[in-house]
């Protein structure tokens, strides 16, 4: 059975929120600011091409936070919102600010029930990664957790208007991985057919990319 929300969740602090320190994790595959990947993977959208940079070539960590400037989905098949607008399934997904734990990266996702009605949540984000020419790029998005906290699984949520629910997405990398992909934006949104919002990464460590684990929608976030 599923759990209704019905008191206003704290939605997250402006500012990067402080995380506990965690003991170092051994990084397998690609150097520089990923951490293993977690159990549970979701096949994604092949491209024709796929732009690569070595994970040697990373430029150093960005302190500054992520954009979360919306823009069009650009992305084949598209459920484009247009700025400050409702979709109409009713559910807005957010991105926070870029997280930093050691080298590890992470970004709160946020749903909102922007409609007027109860909006029913069970599952996990969709997440999809845009090339510079809105082109869906080949970066695996996992149902998993991270050093960030644990997937606790899918529940269903019944969400009043104006109340919301969060998922962590992380950078994660593989004992396969050698070559990231660069990215220059991500496509999110609060289930494949709910409507997407498109957020640009340019200037940001977060456009490389071997895999991203995201959590299941929750009232409160993994730990």
């Amino acid at each position: 059975m599923g759990e209704r929300v019905r008191t206003r969740l704290r939605r997250p602090a402006p500012a990067a929120v402080l995380l506990t320190a965690v003991a170092a994790t051994a990084l397998t595959g690609c150097s520089g600011f990923l951490v293993p990947a977690g159990e549970g993977e979701r096949s994604p959208t092949p491209s024709a091409s796929a732009p690569g940079v070595h994970a040697d070539t990373l430029p150093p960590p960005s302190a500054a936070p992520a954009p979360t400037v919306d823009v069009p989905a650009q992305g084949p098949d598209p459920s484009p919102t247009a700025t400050g607008e409702c979709p109409a399934s009713g559910a807005v997904v957010t991105m926070g600010e870029v997280q930093a734990v050691m080298m590890s990266r992470a970004v709160v996702l946020t749903l909102t029930n922007c409609g007027t009605k109860p909006y029913r949540v069970v599952g996990y984000p969709s997440v999809q990664a845009l090339g510079e020419d809105g082109e869906r790029l080949p970066v695996k998005v996992n149902p998993a957790g991270s050093v960030f906290g644990r997937d606790q699984g899918p529940k269903e949520v019944l969400l009043d208007p104006g109340l919301t629910v969060r998922s962590m997405l992380a950078w994660v990398s593989t004992k396969e991985g050698g070559e990231l992909v660069m990215a220059d934006a991500l496509e999110l949104a609060a289930a494949p057919d709910a409507g997407a919002r498109v957020y640009p990464l340019e200037g940001h460590d977060i456009r490389y990319m071997d895999e991203l684990n995201v959590t299941a929608w929750r009232a409160e976030l993994p730990e």
